[in-house]
């Protein structure tokens, strides 16, 4: 008979909806608090998928095994529900963004509430609820008034189509990803976030926590802190380019220069160029290309700017120019020197266009090797800095440089400003009013939240200003400074906006006079463990840290990192080891996975079917697997509830197993190193299976169960006489003594069947360890007039015998 895993699982769920558990956190003054915080999932119309499970379920079992250790444990879910995502669902269904949410959480809720996970409802969140936003927006107030938070103009993705404003993110190929329509960039007033001045203290606060090193390094090279020289290039007509580089010890190796496509100076340029129809023609092809797939291009393209030179500072020798789509704006000043003989993107360029090379850096040790040449090194053909080092020319350059007014000592970062307004509907008004008289005002706190206007149409305006900008009721208001009219700013916050703080209001959900209370943060803060995809970690993570930094020197948090320790899960692939599709129709429903084999099973498979942080494929035949490891457990679940296992022997292997059963899981957990403890939980039940346990040791396997297959185990726990939850129960713990030994016990089996046990020095060599088996008294009895087939040793712990 299978594991009744319906019948089960209903049972227990209706107990713990009646009160049988309590998962709510802050109950307990005394307790050791810990902060445990899975990412709040974007609530889309597809509902939930088997990736957003393994990270609540690995969480979750992080969580209850905490509780059981005796901590204080929050562990919260809400939701992240304002975007464009919403909108274009709604818009597609013909219903309104916020029924569109409603809908959708409760379609989420829906299909977790069978999961077993344990989070604390009574903390849940929406980002799009105006008692939420209302502190999104006093927490934008409290930039701007500290002028972080300002108006530029940006150029931004324009989708004449569909009118509106797109992310880098959000466009390939000059296409946008969602829609496949062309877009073109344009420029745009745009209200941003000075995240640049944080750059050094983010840089910092990375050697404070634990987060994966592959999570840092991406955080550290998305700032992309550099120190070097700006340098000033003039060219024959007397305008002036700025340049940044790494490396002024390689000056004298300069041979050209290149302007990103989008520098100012190319439209001035174009007035003495000889070519100027090829060059916009580059431009406009630039411009249809994001940052990210111009970096990706492996042939460097670029045009030469025809009758234009730029003057070397140093060496006067006039310089061709060129603009090229591997110069990026937004790196550096989007003015290269290039330098061909010791820079592999200048090396291809040269290469491509026949300019060239001047080697200016050999090793200090030998002739210069094959170019390019990137390292540093002694300096040769260099004027007066010859023979020196790179360290100590590129001092002497700089000083020389700042000395004649050619330049200056600079640190750049390749990190921009965060551009925080989206010509959208579905987003927290930015609380600003525009008066005549008294121009740009903030909305005073205690008029927040400015709600957003529930609205039959909100789509996007063909002018790119948002949908809010046709509804003159809300539009319209008073100036709270002179009480004249005034014009709301009809511009939304992005979607990043509510994610950026949102586990502070964990803390205190509740709360209608602060965003959350001081206190209770320093109760909780930092989050101690928080998992979220490798995709969020340079864009919402770092602007989490960013606001977070920001409330810390204004006073308003206790720490000045939000999260000690940060994971990110791998991502599960359909079956063959593909990614999953609708369109391919191989992806999995965890609903079909729950009602066919249970939530207990659907769990436990998560966590065994490979390493967490490791890309895994879904396998059928593997959840069927541990479908059979559970049905194992109920079964031997009925014969200690019925009394008729098998008995044990040798009651100091079994604690041996037992106890570093204990150790094993215990440490494994902690390491989010579940599939191999779920491993060991599956070799104890083949060893111990058909034995008859005290309800000490038995009651012990189940709390380590719990975790996992958290229903299973309250039906194992109430066998051994508890009236309480497993949950609830202590976690066991091992006795070191239990696992520290000098021998090591072997079950002998006979065709399948354990006939004796046997202990021998750990180092005993197998031979040996044969031939003792076989003389076992029991042993010797099964195998008398019996003829061996075949023994085999398993080494510390069987050895098999099989006969004729």
């Amino acid at each position: 008979m299978p594991y009744p895993h319906q019948e089960t699982e209903h049972k227990w769920q209706e107990q713990w909806a009646n009160g049988f558990v309590d998962y709510r956190a802050g109950q307990s003054a005394e307790k050791e608090k810990r902060y445990i915080l899975a990412e709040f999932p974007f609530p889309s119309g597809a509902g939930l998928h088997v990736g957003h499970l393994r990270s609540y379920v690995a969480l979750d079992i992080i969580a209850r095994k905490s509780r059981m250790e005796g901590y204080d444990v929050l562990y919260p879910m809400g939701w992240d529900a304002f975007g464009l995502p919403t909108e274009n669902y709604a818009l597609k269904h013909g219903i309104s963004p916020q029924q569109a949410t409603k809908e959708n959480i409760a379609n989420f809720k829906r299909q977790l509430a069978p999961m077993g996970l344990s989070f604390d409802w009574s903390r849940e969140i929406n980002t799009t609820d105006p008692g939420y936003y209302r502190w999104t927006q006093w927490l934008f107030l409290q930039f701007y008034h500290q002028g972080l938070a300002y108006k530029a103009e940006v150029p931004v993705y324009w989708c004449p189509n569909s009118q509106i404003t797109l992310a880098a993110e959000e466009v390939s190929d000059g296409k946008s990803i969602q829609t496949g329509e062309p877009v073109e960039k344009m420029p745009m007033t745009q209200w941003m976030l000075a995240i640049t001045e944080y750059a050094d203290r983010l840089l910092e606060g990375l050697d404070e926590v634990d987060y994966l090193e592959e999570i840092k390094t991406q955080q550290r090279n998305w700032i992309g802190r550099s120190e070097g020289a700006r340098i000033y290039f003039k060219t024959e007509h007397g305008q002036t380019v700025e340049t940044f580089t790494t490396r002024p010890d390689t000056i004298y190796g300069v041979t050209y220069m290149v302007l990103a496509p989008e520098h100012p100076a190319v439209s001035e340029l174009l007035e003495h160029a000889s070519n100027p129809d090829e060059i916009r023609s580059y431009v406009e092809e630039a411009e249809r290309q994001t940052d990210r797939e111009r970096q990706a291009k492996t042939e460097k393209t670029g045009v030469h700017i025809g009758g234009v030179h730029m003057i070397h500072p140093l060496t006067g020798a006039y310089l061709p120019v060129y603009i090229a789509d591997y110069v990026l704006m937004d790196v550096g000043t989007g003015a290269i020197m290039a330098v061909p003989a010791h820079d592999e993107r200048d090396y291809e360029f040269a290469r491509r266009f026949e300019l060239p090379m001047e080697t200016v850096v050999k090793p200090d040790q030998g002739d210069v090797p094959e170019l390019p040449y990137p390292e540093t090194g002694e300096l040769i053909n260099s004027g007066d800095w010859t023979g020196l080092t790179s360290a100590e020319a590129t001092q002497r350059i700089i000083e020389y440089l700042e000395q004649e007014y050619l330049g200056q000592r600079d640190v750049n970062y390749k990190m921009r400003d965060w551009v925080f307004s989206r010509q959208r509907y579905w987003g927290e008004p930015i609380p600003i009013v525009y008066c005549e008289q008294c121009g740009e005002v903030p909305v005073p706190e205690d008029q927040l939240p400015v709600e957003l206007p529930e609205v039959e149409a909100y789509e996007p305006t063909e002018t790119g200003e948002s949908p809010l900008a046709n509804i003159d009721r809300w539009v319209n208001t008073e100036c709270p400074e002179c009480g004249g009219s005034a014009k709301r700013e009809t511009d939304t916050m992005p979607n990043w906006a509510g994610s950026s703080w949102y586990y502070l209001r964990y803390i205190d959900p509740q709360n209608d006079q602060a965003f959350a209370d001081y206190d209770k943060l320093a109760e909780w803060l930092p989050v101690d463990l928080y998992n979220g995809g490798m995709e969020h970690v340079t864009l919402h993570l770092l602007y989490s840290r960013f606001w977070h930094q920001f409330l810390y020197d204004l006073g308003y948090v206790p720490t000045r990192e939000p999260y000690q320790k940060r994971v990110s899960h791998g991502i599960i692939l359909a079956e063959g080891g593909v990614k999953m599709s609708k369109s391919k129709g191989n992806t999995i429903d965890p609903m079909e996975m729950v009602e066919n084999f249970g939530a207990d099973t659907f769990r436990t498979y998560e966590m065994f079917m490979g390493p967490y942080d490791e890309m895994i494929a879904w396998d059928m035949n593997g959840i069927k697997g541990v479908y059979r490891f559970l049905t194992k457990i109920w079964h031997w679940y009925t014969r200690q509830t019925e009394g008729y296992g098998e008995t044990v022997s040798d009651d100091s292997h079994l604690q041996y197993s037992l106890h570093s059963l204990i150790k094993k899981v215990t440490d494994d957990i902690e390491a989010m190193k579940f599939n191999t403890a779920v491993s060991a939980l599956m070799e104890f039940t083949n060893e111990w299976q058909n034995y008859q346990l005290s309800a000490e040791d038995f009651g012990a396997f189940a709390r380590l169960l719990a975790p996992f297959a958290p229903h299973l185990a309250e039906e194992l726990w109430t066998g051994t006489g508890a009236q309480n939850s497993v949950h609830h129960a202590e976690w066991p713990s091992y006795d070191p003594d239990q696992i520290t030994s000098d021998i090591v016990t072997y079950q002998i089996h006979v065709n399948g069947k354990v006939r004796g046990m046997l202990e021998v020095a750990p180092h005993t060599d197998e031979e040996t360890i044969k031939q003792n088996a076989r003389e076992q008294d029991n042993v010797a009895r099964h195998l008398e007039g019996q003829t061996i087939k075949k023994m085999i040793v398993i080494p510390q712990k069987v050895v098999s015998i099989v006969t004729e």
